[in-house]
């Protein structure tokens, strides 16, 4: 990343020979001159962590949109970087989906209730930074994150991820679905819903991603997904509701398509409840994918979500994604380095063989052809 520190002529050219003579000189002379937070490349570029989080708690607080504290264990990371950095940290909107970030960053630039930091599905991160919306920031593990699961200048970062899976009520439906080809019987009729919209929710485009793998498309090619959605729309099976604990509960939605870590941990929070919840991730459209984060250009708070990043990115924040079933990026390093939690770990569910990510390319392409063509087969939600 090219660095924004303006030196003397002076001090460059005493740096450029220092260099020449194996001397280190030239960092020291760059460090001594932190630049701006809104600026900022690395928390070295503020003058270290310290700097950084002086300057964040001068900020006072951090404005986040689409974060239901339900999810991925947001409410957990809230609370721990309330604790931790003695911020207040503002949910705008917790149900919004991508798309709808992005347009709030475009609605509210230059006010200070902008979103300072975004999570969003892979193809809406890389839309975001082809728009010039995103500030390029690496976090100290920026380098640990596995390179298909980052932007290489850094303007996003996946975080977490999962499996869409497919969740059911037992108490109310006979037998569970455990693949999509099942999702079409007669017997499912109503009941089969999604989180989401293809054309603005990542979840929902995922699962119609994970829909074209099981009926004969591929990464480059998720029509066969739309098509798939059609013939359960036109069978009467989809149920346009979106599924969450209280609509589980009072039996709208008793089949969901939904990431893993959303299901599973729809069994912790019916528990006592007469809900039965089962989850399987179907065999026959295994899709994995994971979350971004990223900074908005002209975040209000500056200082406050670079501090943000750092800690989703820390090993207290990845461990704490586990504690609702969602995989941290880092977790093979972690793996590596002793940081995981194991306990925590364990109890995710085992896929069999490695999984395989579609890239930028045909993601945007996918992301288009979706919105080219969900309205016309499947129809607004």
């Amino acid at each position: 990343m090219a660095t924004h520190h303006r030196v003397r002529a002076g001090a460059l050219l005493c740096c450029l020979g220092l260099a020449a003579l194996g001397l280190g000189a030239c960092q020291e002379e760059r460090s001594t001159r932190p630049v701006p937070p809104s600026r900022a490349g690395s928390a070295a570029e503020v003058g270290g962590t310290a700097a950084l989080i002086k300057a964040a708690k001068k900020e006072g607080s951090l404005n986040t949109i689409a974060l239901p504290r339900q999810w991925a264990n947001y409410g957990g990371l809230i609370d721990g970087f309330e604790k931790k950095y003695g911020l207040k940290v503002v949910v705008d909107h917790p149900d919004v989906h991508s798309r709808q970030e992005i347009d709030a960053v475009k609605r509210y630039r230059g006010q200070e209730r902008a979103p300072d930091v975004l999570d969003l599905g892979d193809s809406f991160a890389q839309s975001a930074a082809r728009q010039n919306l995103l500030a390029p920031y690496r976090v100290a593990q920026f380098d640990q994150i596995p390179p298909e699961q980052k932007d290489a200048e850094a303007r996003w970062y996946n975080n977490y991820g999962g499996y869409i899976s497919i969740g059911c009520d037992a108490a109310r439906v006979r037998t569970c679905p455990s693949s999509f080809a099942d999702l079409l019987r007669p017997e499912y009729k109503g009941l089969v819903s999604m989180y989401g919209e293809p054309t603005i929710a990542g979840s929902a485009f995922a699962a119609v991603y994970a829909a074209a793998l099981a009926n004969g498309g591929s990464f480059d090619d998720i029509q066969p997904g739309i098509d798939f959605f059609a013939r359960l729309d036109k069978v009467g099976n989809y149920n346009r509701a979106e599924p969450g604990p209280a609509a589980i509960a009072k039996g709208k939605t008793p089949i969901s398509i939904e990431w893993d870590y959303l299901n599973l941990q729809h069994i912790d929070q019916l528990r006592g409840t007469s809900v039965k919840w089962k989850v399987s991730i179907p065999f026959d459209g295994s899709f994995s994918q994971y979350y971004a984060q990223a900074i908005n250009k002209d975040a209000p708070h500056p200082a406050a979500a670079r501090l943000w990043e750092e800690y989703l990115f820390s090993p207290e924040g990845q461990n704490l994604r586990l504690v609702d079933y969602a995989r941290p990026v880092l977790m093979a390093a972690m793996a590596k380095n002793g940081t995981l939690d194991t306990t925590l770990a364990s109890r995710l569910p085992t896929v069999e063989g490695t999984p395989q990510f579609p890239t930028e390319a045909q993601l945007n392409k996918a992301l288009r052809t979706v919105r080219e063509n969900w309205g016309k087969a499947v129809g607004p939600s």
